[in-house]
């Protein structure tokens, strides 16, 4: 799959998908970022043209959240779960639950966060373990990578600070 400026999609096995990529900034930063209503809003959008509509985050264990987003035609995707390890800052380990126009996809999935930092440069993996095989393969078929490339490439914006991540 996607492999450009550090960013790694892979299928492995039968229900998983791993995702990596690099970011040039501590990992504290990078842990914020990814845990704080306030920043999610400014880099978790997807393809160009999706807005977020809505954004709560409770990263405890035990403490859920609930991200969504309507698309350029109108269309809307809600993710959402429960949170059942958080070692600050370096794993997250959650469920999530997709939900397309409304309708509950089928399926829970586990997805690992695990954030590995050299100085000033943060590894991000992700493992995320679908219930079946057919799901994994219908999220690999989405498209999920150019959402998640866009989301990164912003996030890297609003950790350098430029003017597009403010």
């Amino acid at each position: 799959m996607n492999t450009a400026m550090g960013f790694s999609v892979t299928a492995r096995g039968d229900r998983e998908i791993m995702v990596t990529r690099d970011f040039n900034a501590p990992r504290e930063m990078v842990w914020d970022a990814m845990t704080q209503p306030e920043h999610l809003r400014r880099w978790m959008l997807g393809p160009p043209g999706w807005t977020m509509t809505a954004c709560e985050d409770d990263p405890r264990v035990g403490g859920k959240y609930r991200i969504a987003w309507r698309g350029p035609e109108g269309e809307d995707l809600a993710m959402s779960g429960t949170y059942r390890e958080v070692t600050h800052p370096s794993r997250i380990v959650r469920t999530e639950s997709f939900s397309m126009a409304g309708e509950p996809q089928p399926g829970e999935t586990v997805g690992t966060f695990e954030l590995t930092g050299r100085g000033d440069v943060t590894s991000l993996t992700i493992t995320l373990v679908y219930p079946s095989k057919a799901a994994r393969d219908g999220m690999i078929n989405s498209g999920m990578e150019h959402g998640m490339a866009a989301s990164y490439q912003r996030l890297d914006e609003l950790l350098a600070g430029t003017p597009n991540g403010k």
